[in-house]
């Protein structure tokens, strides 16, 4: 055949094949900048809406300690793939090539080198100069990977979900070996494990319930958080407190962001919100990010904690609010966020430096 290698790769992409050539490639630049329709600030879209592109689960990592990249998923091969786009100059990089990769699961390790996801049946660590990831781990038969995956803020535990008919549980991985322990099983449905920064223990959510258990599977318990629904639930960076969004059974109240700390059952009001569906912290939790759920005012807003003042950023517009997963940079001084304003899912980054005083990044 004299088919030349360039129109057989064509012919491949086009066939929605994941090309091993992408992860050797660099990807250029989808970066779109424009000024937001209600407040006038500049805010950049990341990745062209042609496909579609996601951040992970609300507590995991994606942004590098030193703010210069970020890692996400995107269906832009034709396959679901992990990327790493790089903040400077905008340009990506393919990080897998694995069938059923887990979009929400993707995860730095502490030293930005590493990065872990879940695909198929299994746990992978991989890394981002290498072709190859190692598998950590793999669901017993009968068993599929249920909602939540994170890691510890140490790298060395991972703690994820397995579910079948009628049970779900609660796994703890060692990532050294892929050693796994049980620590929760239930009837009702269990979802997005945390673990305990600088603590053996983990957050966890049980049929719409927040509960912590040890590491050792010892003092599982529900914790007495206010009444209402849940939302957004979230450890501090220290580990002494879960900041967590209240949603009031009376729907003229306002959504609220309060925080309980686990060692006192202490809960505390922390701020009324213009009726978060989501929010994020900054890394010492001075100011949160929210997406008003609010039709008239569909904003992204920061929220300073000590005067309980809100500032507007910009529209996120997205179809349902509850999705747009946000992030601050480890140095407080960006926001990226994730809406299908566009019409598909797509990532979005905004400077909040003239806003939010920079925080020191710790080191792992």
């Amino acid at each position: 055949m004299n088919r030349t290698r360039r129109a057989f790769v064509a012919s491949l992409a086009g066939a929605g094949v994941c090309l091993a050539a992408d992860k050797n490639q660099a990807l250029p630049s989808e970066a779109k900048r424009y000024a937001d329709e209600a407040t006038e600030n500049t805010v950049i879209r990341l990745t062209d809406p042609a496909h579609q592109s996601w951040l992970p689960a609300y507590y995991g990592r994606p942004i590098s300690r030193k703010s210069d990249f970020l890692i996400y998923s995107s269906d832009r091969s034709g396959a679901v793939q992990a990327y790493r786009l790089d903040l400077k100059n905008g340009q990506s990089h393919a990080l897998t090539e694995t069938p059923d990769l887990v979009a929400g699961s993707l995860t730095l390790a502490p030293d930005d080198r590493e990065f872990a996801y879940l695909a198929g049946q299994s746990l992978y660590l991989g890394r981002m100069n290498a072709v190859h990831a190692r598998e950590v781990y793999r669901a017993e038969a009968g068993f599929n990977f249920g909602t939540g995956f994170s890691l510890s803020d140490d790298g060395l535990i991972a703690a994820l979900v397995e579910e079948k008919q009628g049970m779900s549980r609660l796994r703890l991985i060692t990532m050294r070996n892929g050693a796994s322990a049980t620590l929760v099983e239930s009837s009702d449905p269990v979802s997005d494990p945390q673990p305990r920064p600088k603590r053996a223990g983990l957050l966890y959510t049980k049929a719409g319930e927040l509960w912590v258990v040890n590491y050792d599977a010892a003092q599982n318990r529900k914790l007495r958080i206010a009444p209402g629904g849940l939302g957004t639930a979230l450890w501090s960076a220290d580990g002494r407190t879960i900041d967590y969004l209240n949603i009031p059974a009376d729907r003229q109240q306002l959504n609220t962001i309060r925080e309980f700390t686990p060692d006192t059952n202490d809960d505390q009001f922390v701020s009324s919100t213009s009726q978060y569906a989501a929010f994020n912290r900054n890394g010492d939790t001075s100011v949160f990010v929210g997406a008003s759920a609010s039709k008239a005012s569909p904003y992204m807003l920061l929220l300073v904690r000590s005067v309980k003042r809100e500032l507007p950023l910009c529209q996120h517009r997205a179809s349902d609010p509850g999705r747009v997963t946000s992030f601050f940079s480890p140095n407080s001084q960006r926001v990226v966020f994730q809406s299908d304003r566009d019409g598909k899912m797509a990532l979005y980054s905004i400077a909040v430096d003239r806003m939010v005083a920079e925080t020191e990044t710790e080191e792992p």
